[in-house]
Parts: C-alpha cells; sequence; structure tokens
C-alpha cells in the first residue's frame, strides 16, 4: 500500500505537468502551422453559441458575408449578403 501512494505522489504531479506543458506548447505553436502568410480568404465575423452542440457563424468570403450553422451533423448554409464596410457596421450599431 505505501508504493502505490508513494508512486501516485510521484506520478500524478508529473502527469498534471506534461499536460499543462503540452497545452502551453500548442497555444505557443497555433500560429506556427497556419498553411501561409498570405491574406486570408476566410475570415471569421462572429460567432454565436445556440446550444451546446449548435453554432452560428457569420464567415467573410471575396466580399460576401456567409451565415453558416455548425452543429455535429456538419455546416451548413444559411443565408449569404454583401459584405458590410466599416462605416455600415457603425451606423448599424448606433441605430441599436
Amino acid at each position: 500500500m505505501f508504493w502505490y501512494i508513494l508512486k501516485l505522489l510521484v506520478l500524478l504531479p508529473l502527469i498534471g505537468g506534461l499536460a499543462w506543458a503540452s497545452l502551453k506548447f500548442a497555444k505557443r505553436m497555433e500560429g506556427k502551422f497556419s498553411g501561409g502568410t498570405g491574406p486570408k480568404s476566410v475570415r471569421i465575423i462572429e460567432t454565436q453559441m445556440l446550444s451546446p452542440t449548435l453554432r452560428l457563424a457569420v464567415l467573410e468570403f471575396h466580399g460576401r458575408e456567409i451565415l453558416v450553422s455548425a452543429g455535429k451533423n456538419g455546416i451548413v448554409r444559411l443565408a449569404e449578403a454583401p459584405s458590410r464596410t466599416k462605416a455600415d457596421a457603425v451606423e448599424e450599431e448606433a441605430v441599436q
């Protein structure tokens, strides 16, 4: 019983430290493997959680804003509109 507790006291912090270090390493390397340094053609403008398994997202793609639903079954395009300029977005926020 003594050896079990001794191993537990040694290995539990070691496993926790390895998990913490891997999360820190993943966060640091997140931007390094994005595929390129050029301009991106897809940009996420806004996301909203509807339920634990369903999310709405507004994507900008080649001057268009696309509303998509992302869930367990995949991604579904719901609507599409011309992209708003920054002046239009500020004007809409002022009205609301």
